[in-house]
């Protein structure tokens, strides 16, 4: 009896074990060697090679062929496990949400916007305005002269504010590129359902795709931003690239129909109709938008966001790349991709090259972005530990910083109008850690609490310049960007200089302070 109980025991723990292999395998990309899927190894390690030569700072970078991972690296402190905001990439994801809601009978494309929000249209209704349907949001093409992003979301009601701004050409004629307009998408995703997008998309898309943990900005109003604000895992990204690629089937499962995946990635409008041959040529902005995906040149198309968050699907190669990163020239970035990697993958498999891909694994595993090397604190660091330094008014509304110094680790206080917020910097490596102060982010004034996010998670490193002078660099790693704080001491004195990452040197923030 005994014997059974424990061999009953056995077969239920193999039965879970074998279930739980299962399920991870259908949750997780599989992977591959270059070379077995027709890439070279070498190639993929020209691409590195050229990124760390180049302007552009990745993040993470995931390569797919024939629907397997055969390069993936993360640039520390940069990590596999940590979600990246996507800024615009999050469009595309609002797109498919309304791909789910059209396969649903939910919604059309062609419905009025003014039919589903009565109670927030203006006063007096334009006739652009009433003939503005859910494709002319899709496609960039409401017939505004501007977006009006910058100035809707200061208000508490974002709906209202889309509404009120003018229409001035015919919708549907004319591209302008508007986060807004992808707002009402997720606003009438969420009139029509019930649900937050995020929600919405969960059943049908994220848990079938082994998608956890994401998170998405929402507005005062409790709708997901829609335009920006999702934020996900590379894998996740490449993922939702291959569902693309494969035309909505999933492990055997049509879960988004094939003729929605059709008519989201074909060009539906151009950017710039009347632009040179030669810009068209040379750009993959004039390639033609579709529904909030990017046309792209080589016949690929792409989910795109700020600073070189991006998916691009190649379907003549059978290929997702998955980027994310913090760059001044997004079409820069793209080159790279097109010079390296395009021409790098071929029709049949490549014999085997077991070096390389050992090089190219070793360079995959040791990517790392730059950490200053370890300073001696100086004679100043004993003086000015524990000292709280009260600053004059500033925009950032920092009004008393404290540092401590205690076994090579910096500790930073800021005390703002909304509490006091502890950081941590390490002498030559990272201190990781995580707060709830508003970040270097786009859009973080309009947005200060980024509604709808846990805490941003941190890395910060430190050194000195000088005798007098600390550096601290705190990237948020959940973001595509970093704060420097330089950190000048003169007796009883500071001065603070933030300088932003995206601002990309147009100026930095001086404050000044002293002990009292």
């Amino acid at each position: 009896m005994y014997t059974r109980k424990i061999l009953f025991t056995a077969l239920i723990f193999s039965l879970l074990v074998t279930a739980c292999n299962k399920s991870e395998k259908i949750l997780s990309l599989s992977r591959s060697v270059p070379e077995a899927e027709g890439v070279s190894s070498g190639d993929i390690l020209a691409f590195l090679n050229a990124v760390e030569n180049s302007k552009n700072e990745l993040h993470s970078f995931m390569f797919l062929r024939h629907g397997k991972v055969i390069a993936e690296g993360w640039w520390n402190p940069y990590r596999s496990d940590l979600k990246h905001t996507l800024y615009s990439t999050s469009k595309s994801f609002t797109s498919t949400a309304a791909g789910f809601a059209v396969s649903d009978k939910l919604l059309s494309v062609n419905d009025r916007v003014v039919s589903f929000f009565p109670e927030y249209l203006p006063d007096t209704v334009s006739s652009y305005l009433s003939e503005l349907t859910v494709k002319d949001l899709l496609t960039m093409s409401v017939g505004q002269s501007s977006d009006a992003t910058f100035i809707s979301v200061r208000d508490s009601n974002w709906i209202r504010g889309f509404l009120a701004h003018p229409i001035v050409y015919e919708p549907g004629t004319k591209f302008l590129y508007n986060s807004l307009a992808t707002y009402m998408v997720s606003a009438i995703v969420q009139r029509v359902t019930g649900q937050k997008i995020i929600d919405y998309l969960y059943p049908r898309l994220f848990e079938p795709l082994g998608i956890e943990e994401m998170d998405w900005e929402t507005d005062p109003m409790g709708i997901n931003t829609g335009g920006w604000g999702l934020r996900l895992k590379t894998e996740d990204m490449a993922k939702f690239g291959q569902l693309y690629l494969q035309k909505g089937m999933w492990n055997g499962k049509q879960i988004l129909p094939e003729k929605w995946i059709e008519e989201a990635t074909s060009k539906k409008i151009e950017q710039a109709p009347d632009a040179p041959q030669s810009a068209k040529d040379s750009s993959d902005w004039l390639q033609g938008y579709c529904y909030q995906f990017w046309r792209s040149r080589h016949n690929a198309y792409r989910a795109d966001g700020a600073y070189g968050q991006f998916i691009i699907i190649m379907p003549d190669q059978d290929a997702v790349i998955a980027i994310t990163s913090e760059t001044p020239d997004m079409q820069n970035e793209i080159n790279l991709v097109w010079k390296y990697l395009l021409p790098a993958m071929k029709k049949d498999k490549l014999p085997a090259n077991n070096k390389m891909n050992d090089t190219l694994k070793q360079k995959l595993s040791s990517l790392a972005l730059p950490v200053h090397e370890k300073t001696a604190n100086f004679t100043i660091a004993s003086q000015i530990s524990e000292r709280m330094y009260n600053l004059d008014t500033n925009e950032k509304k920092i009004d008393a910083v404290t540092f401590k110094f205690t076994n090579d680790i910096c500790q930073l206080a800021m005390r703002t109008d909304t509490g006091t917020y502890n950081f941590s910097f390490g002498s030559g490596n990272w201190q990781y850690g995580q707060t709830s102060m508003p970040g270097p982010y786009l859009l973080s004034e309009a947005i200060a609490n980024r509604l709808g996010l846990p805490p941003f998670q941190v890395a910060g490193s430190y050194y000195w310049q000088n005798d007098n002078t600390l550096v601290l660099s705190l990237r948020y790693i959940e973001s595509p960007h970093t704060e420097t704080i330089i950190c000048r001491f003169e007796d009883n004195k500071v001065s603070l200089e933030i300088q932003d990452s995206f601002f990309y040197g147009r100026g930095s923030l001086i404050i000044k302070g002293a002990v009292l």
